[in-house]
């Protein structure tokens, strides 16, 4: 048994590449080997800027012997068919084999040396290696059956033990030496083996291991904000770009100008991240510092401080870009910049991002209006997910006229109305169209420094949230109302114009707005029916497109539940109501957990047992068209478990029915739970199907009131099992 070892080295390999580019590797190298029977349980994969490795161990030297059977037709059989196997197999009649009366042919295939195998497959694996993008270089690249990477490929190490595996790749022919770190080590490096790779490169200024790496970039960082005072602001995605971006890394702290504060600290960090790839500190107290640590590839002589000092010009560069787009948008009003929304396709059948903007205003104004969303405090529902929104700045809402937050002493309408018109203006502004991550943000920032009351400023702030299933949920009044409407529009304008999602496809993240939806309703504890807001949002009755809704948001609440526990038939059972489909989605979700609860109990479990039971019988027996109502008895003397049904019955349904139009779904449940031992007792010793007429009649009646007393609960006719 022997270990392998491939580098492949090419020029730098985009860091968000590598990590896929390692797996690929390993799944290819093990699909090729398994080709020629050769297991691969142990395989460690490495990727840096300038190299792809690959590390296999104990590999056999060669693969073992195989003895291949055909079975072939039987001894007794006609001379045709026996000179057919002949040709197929290639075989004279005296190579076949008897085995009680039938002819077999065995080939005999001998191993093959594990490197010639390899030579075969490496050759094969980098062909077909699926880059995301990749290209083609030098004299070849004119034809497109050259060779195709991610950057042009330099170098190839293959070792099998200590022993070159010999191939070639589009003329670059397979050795034992690679190159060293760009700067510190540019010379050849003749490797022994799987073995020395790893601290050989080590020695030449080469941490090929990209978790090693992440590691360095992590605890140095940290360590370097905190002997300034500081505290590093951790950021993984961050950690793992520069370790694929650096062979050597050395983290390095360096300051910015302290003038530069008076920016927004989510713009100061998003251009240091996304421009620069730079980390950014907060001081004790909490507020952004003017430092940053960048990733240095080499080990300066002078300790870094002349690449901290071009790192540090880099930043202000980008910092001043940062700064004039803010201090340019200032001087607009947001009013202003609303205006330009006309000129904004939001989509080509729903008008401009400024009527879409009319639409929200409206719709929010609604929910005040209508007592959906109040001004009283928000009550907390655990599980909802949530948190405090980011403070505006201190420099920023000082000023305000408004130093209250409360919408209290302001109509919470015509906030609502006031903060949804200028929700979107941001779009338009420098700041967002430099870095689109910040919509809303911006808006509320510049909401602010202009004036508007806080909770104006916060609503435009948060009125996307929450953007998916980790993130905060608004809980401010205004905010809720604003976000609310603004994901309701989106959901009500594309499923008007029948632009649903696929099984696969959602281009307009409907799934991601109806998952909004829900979570606000939840966090905020809303009541109010969709088929109420299709009807606002339209202007007209329009029954259909809340339908549709209702019907959407029930499967989105029923994957959502599935997730904390709750089946998916439980809510698809809890679904109906009196009118229809309930399109209350809280009254919904508090049903389906109430069911959850009482089928989980031996009471619930039995009830469904007996339900279906029931609802069989009445599949194949057609009942009384005039089901035995309250105070109703037979026209004959009922068995004993048939007159216990019935009082249990009368007793029954109109708590069930009080419970229900009290939303109260857990009393509603207790009260089917009387029904259990009735049920039982009367399967056990009542005939249903008696050859009196009237008897059969009344019990058919009598079990098509029992389901019509479930159903009235919940729909257990969707509950699986």
């Amino acid at each position: 048994m022997t270990d392998f070892l491939l580098e492949l080295r090419s020029e730098e390999i985009p860091a968000r590449m590598q990590a896929r580019a390692r797996e690929d590797l390993a799944k290819l190298f093990s699909a090729e080997l398994a080709k020629a029977g050769i297991a691969t349980s142990d395989i460690v994969t490495y990727a840096t800027p300038r190299r792809l490795a690959l590390i296999a161990r104990d590999l056999p030297i060669e693969t073992a012997a195989v003895s291949e059977e055909v079975k072939g037709p039987k001894t007794s059989a006609p001379p045709q068919a026996l000179e057919g196997f002949l040709r197929k197999t290639g075989l004279m009649r005296e190579q076949l084999v008897d085995r009680v009366g039938t002819f077999f042919a065995v080939t005999e295939k001998p191993g093959r040396a594990t490197a010639d195998v390899l030579a075969e497959a490496i050759p094969a694996i980098v062909r077909a290696f699926p880059w995301p993008k990749s290209m083609r270089w030098g004299d070849a690249s004119a034809s497109t059956e050259s060779l195709r990477w991610v950057r042009p490929l330099q170098g190839i190490v293959a070792l099998l033990g200590e022993t070159i595996v010999p191939f070639e790749i589009a003329g670059i022919a397979s050795g034992a030496a690679t190159l060293g770190h760009r700067f510190h080590h540019p010379y050849q490096i003749t490797i022994g083996g799987a073995h020395d790779y790893v601290e050989k490169l080590r020695a030449c200024h080469v941490i090929v291991d990209q978790d090693e790496r992440a590691i360095l970039i992590r605890d140095h960082a940290r360590e370097a904000a905190i002997q300034a005072g500081l505290e590093l602001i951790e950021d993984e995605g961050l950690v793992a770009e520069n370790a694929g971006l650096t062979e050597w890394p050395i983290p390095l702290l360096g300051r910015f100008d302290p003038a530069f504060l008076d920016v927004p600290p989510e713009v100061i960090q998003l251009t240091a991240r996304v421009n620069q790839k730079y980390f950014v500190c907060r001081s004790a107290d909490g507020t952004l510092a003017n430092a940053f640590v960048c990733t240095a590839n080499i080990a300066a002589h002078d300790g870094g401080a002349k690449i901290v000092e071009g790192n540090r010009k880099v930043l202000a560069a980008r910092l001043s870009d940062a700064k004039f787009f803010y201090d340019t948008d200032l001087k607009v009003p947001l009013e202003e910049q609303a205006e330009k929304l006309e000129k904004i396709v939001f989509h080509e059948k729903l008008g401009t991002v400024a009527d879409k903007v009319d639409r929200v205003a409206k719709l929010a104004r609604w929910l005040v209006e209508e007592g959906i969303v109040t001004s009283a405090p928000l009550p907390f529902r655990g599980g909802a997910g949530g948190g405090e929104s980011p403070q505006m700045p201190k420099s920023v809402s000082a000023d305000s006229p408004h130093p209250n937050p409360s919408p209290e002493g302001e109509g919470l309408a015509d906030l609502a109305d006031r903060a949804a018109r200028l929700a979107k203006a941001d779009l338009v502004t420098g700041m967002v169209g430099e870095f689109p991550e910040l919509q809303g943000l911006m808006g509320g920032y510049y909401a602010a420094a202009q004036g508007e009351h806080p909770a104006v400023a916060a609503a435009i702030r948060d009125h996307y949230k929450p953007v998916g299933q980790g993130d905060d949920v608004p809980t401010d009044p205004v905010t809720v109302a604003v976000s609310l409407a603004d994901k309701l529009d989106t959901l009500f304008s594309f499923f008007a114009v029948k632009l649903f999602p696929t099984g696969s496809k959602d281009p307009f993240a409907l799934r991601r707005a109806a998952l909004g939806v829900l979570r606000t309703i939840q966090k905020a504890n809303l009541k109010f029916k969709i088929d109420a807001a299709a009807r606002a949002w339209s202007g007209e009755e329009n029954a259909a497109l809340g339908i549709v809704l209702s019907d959407f948001l029930h499967d989105r609440l029923g994957v959502q539940l599935r997730e904390a526990g709750i089946r998916y038939d439980y809510v698809q059972a809890s679904t109906g109501w009196s009118t229809g489909s309930d399109d209350r989605i809280d009254r919904v979700e508090a049903r389906a957990k109430a069911l959850a609860n009482f089928i989980s109990t031996e009471d619930g479990k039995n009830l469904l047992a007996g339900y279906k039971r029931a609802a069989n019988i009445l599949k194949k027996e057609a009942p009384s068209t005039s089901p035995l109502r309250v105070g109703e008895r037979e026209q004959y003397a009922p068995e004993p478990a048939e007159a216990a049904l019935q009082s249990a019955l009368d007793s029954s349904e109109p708590r069930a029915t009080a419970a229900i139009a009290a939303e109260d779904f857990a009393a509603a449940m207790a009260a089917l739970a009387s029904l259990r031992a009735p049920i039982d007792a009367f399967f056990d010793s009542v005939i249903v199907n008696d050859p009196d007429p009237a008897k059969r009649s009344a019990r058919l009646a009598l079990l098509e009131r029992v389901r019509a007393a479930v159903h009235n609960v919940a729909d257990f006719s969707k509950i699986e099992g």
